[in-house]
C-alpha cells in the first residue's frame, strides 16, 4: 500500500502523520510555533517535523501539506494570507517541499484539508453536500457540492471566516471590520473570556476549566460565544443548504464543555463535530495527495 506523509500549518502548531492509504496511522508527530516570528521560523519547525515523519515512514512517497490562506491547489502557492502567517503569502509550498526533501507534493488550504478528511474517514461519509468550519487561530471554512470540493474562481471558495458578521465591528488583521474570525476563532473566545471576566486566560482550555468548574463568568462567555457561532452556522446553512456542517479546529478538543450550549442555539442549521478532530486537515492533505499519485497527477 501507498504511504503519504501529511502535514497542517497552523497560527500556534504544525501536525504531520504518516498513513497508509487505507487510512492507517503510520507516525504522528507535532511542533509548536510562534507565527509571529515569520516565514522562515515557520519553515525551520517544518523542515524538522518532515524530517522526523520520513525517518520513521521511510517508504513515505508524496508529502502533503495544508496550510491557513487561500492556497492555489495546483500550483501549491499561497496566493494570499493575513497577518495569522506574517510572510506567508507568495509561499510555493509544493516547490519547497520537492526541494527539500525530494518527494512528489500537493497543497491545500486547510479547511479544504480538514473537509477533504472528514468526506474520507469522518463525519462526512457518504455524503455529498458538506461545510466544514474550523476554529482555531483563525475561522476557515471550505464547502462541497455533490461531492465536488468548490475552491473558487480566486481560490476563497468558503472563507467565511472574512465575511462580516458584525457591521462596523472589530478591525480584522485582513483589513475589514467585523469579520467572523474575529468573533468565533479560539483566539476570539480567549479576548471575549478577558473582557468579560477580566482574567488573562493563555489558552482557551483554561476557561473551558473555569467553565466546568460552573464559574458563572466563564459560562457566560461561553453562552455568548455559541450565540455566535450558532449564528454563522445558521446564515452558512440557509446560503449553501448541506447535509451537515462540520465544525473543527482547536476549539473542538473542548466540546463536552461547549457543544451542548452550541445545539440549543441552532435554527435551520444540522451541526456535528470534526471526527478526526484536529487531526482531520493531515488526513485530508494525506489524501490529496493519494489520489494525484493514483491519477498520476504528480511525480
Amino acid at each position: 500500500m501507498r504511504q503519504v506523509i501529511g502535514v497542517d500549518i497552523g497560527g500556534t502548531g504544525i501536525k504531520g502523520l504518516g498513513v497508509r492509504e487505507d487510512g492507517r496511522v503510520l507516525a504522528e508527530a507535532a511542533r509548536a510555533t510562534d507565527a509571529r516570528l515569520g516565514r522562515e521560523a515557520i519553515l525551520a519547525k517544518l523542515r524538522e517535523l518532515i524530517d522526523e515523519l520520513m525517518v520513521q515512514v521511510p517508504e513515505a512517497q508524496a508529502i502533503g501539506i495544508a496550510s491557513a490562506g487561500r492556497v492555489n491547489a495546483e500550483t501549491g502557492e499561497v496566493v494570499y494570507a493575513t497577518g495569522n502567517l506574517p510572510g506567508w503569502q507568495g509561499m510555493p509550498l509544493t516547490a519547497w517541499a520537492a526541494s527539500e526533501f525530494g518527494l512528489p507534493a500537493a497543497a491545500e488550504n486547510d479547511a479544504n484539508a480538514a473537509l477533504l478528511g472528514e468526506v474520507w474517514l469522518g463525519a462526512g461519509r457518504g455524503k455529498d453536500d458538506l461545510v466544514m468550519l474550523t476554529l482555531g487561530t483563525g475561522v476557515g471554512g471550505a464547502y462541497m457540492t455533490a461531492g465536488r470540493l468548490v475552491r473558487g474562481a480566486r481560490w476563497s471558495g468558503g472563507e467565511w471566516g472574512h465575511s462580516v458578521l458584525v457591521p462596523g465591528g472589530r478591525l480584522c488583521n485582513c483589513g475589514k471590520r467585523g469579520c467572523v474570525e474575529q468573533y468565533i476563532s479560539g483566539t476570539a473566545l480567549v479576548r471575549l473570556g478577558h473582557e468579560l471576566t477580566g482574567r488573562a486566560y493563555g489558552h482557551g482550555r483554561e476557561l473551558m476549566a473555569e467553565a466546568d468548574k460552573g464559574e458563572a463568568a466563564a459560562v457566560e462567555v461561553l453562552e455568548r460565544y455559541t450565540s455566535a457561532v450558532a449564528l454563522v452556522a445558521d446564515n452558512i446553512a440557509v446560503a449553501v443548504d448541506p447535509e451537515l456542517i462540520i465544525i473543527g479546529g482547536g476549539v473542538i478538543h473542548d466540546q463536552a464543555t461547549w457543544w451542548p450550549l452550541l445545539l440549543n442555539k441552532l435554527g435551520a442549521a444540522a451541526v456535528v463535530a470534526a471526527e478526526l478532530g484536529n487531526r482531520a486537515g493531515c488526513f485530508g492533505v494525506a489524501k490529496l495527495v493519494l489520489d494525484r499519485l493514483s491519477e498520476n497527477r504528480i511525480r
